[in-house]
This record gives structure tokens, C-alpha cells and sequence, in this order.
């Protein structure tokens, strides 16, 4: 009887025991859990910061390739209206010396007269 008394004593001190074992056990996967938690919270907010910075980089580049296609843009207007405005000096040049042909109903000599057609043209 005494050996049966001892066996269920060492039965119930094996159940509480792996009762406590299971509640240790618990903790420990509770603990566990919080730890992956914080971790996988932290591992987004890196991931989201990295995110806001690529896209600040990206934008920079974009106003600075902006910036540099509008110079370039401007440069290029800026040569054209210089060519266009060549050109129109000459047109005018050459209207100014048929002009005076007409009026003088004479050829005007290009080379005697092109310091004053130049001169009008600068003018202009």
C-alpha cells in the first residue's frame, strides 16, 4: 500500500511539475513571441524609412535632371532666336540694298556700300 501511496505522490509531483514546466514553457514561447514582434516591427520601420529615402533621392534627381534639361532647353531657344535673328539681319541687309537699287535705279556696288548696310543691319 505504501508503495502504491508513493507512486501516486510521485504521479502528482510529476503532473505538478510538468504543469510548471508547461507554464515555464508558455512564458518562454509568450516571451518569444513579444521578442519577434519588436523585431518584425522594427525590420517594417527600417523597410519604411528606406522606402521615404529612395523616393527624396528619387525626387532630387528629378528636379535636378528637370533643371538641366530646362537649361539646356533655354541654351537652345536662346541660339536659335540669335541664328533667327542673323538671319533677319541679313534679309534685311539685302532688302536695304534692293531698295536702294530701285531707288537709285542704279546697281549700288555691294563693297562700297556694305559698311553702311552692316551698320543698319547692327542697328536692327
Amino acid at each position: 500500500m505504501q508503495e502504491r501511496e508513493q507512486q501516486i505522490a510521485d504521479g502528482l509531483n510529476a503532473a505538478e511539475k510538468a504543469g510548471q514546466d508547461l507554464d515555464q514553457a508558455k512564458l518562454e514561447v509568450a516571451e518569444q513571441l513579444d521578442q519577434a514582434k519588436q523585431q518584425a516591427a522594427q525590420i517594417i520601420d527600417q523597410a519604411n524609412k528606406r522606402a521615404a529615402q529612395i523616393v527624396d533621392e528619387a525626387k532630387e534627381q528629378a528636379i535636378t535632371e528637370g533643371s538641366r534639361l530646362k537649361e539646356a532647353a533655354q541654351s537652345d531657344i536662346a541660339q536659335e532666336v540669335n541664328r533667327a535673328k542673323e538671319g533677319l539681319r541679313s534679309q534685311v541687309a539685302l532688302l536695304a540694298l534692293a531698295g536702294a537699287e530701285k531707288v537709285l535705279q542704279a546697281s549700288v556696288d555691294e563693297n562700297a556700300h556694305r559698311e553702311i548696310v552692316d551698320n543698319l543691319a547692327a542697328n536692327l
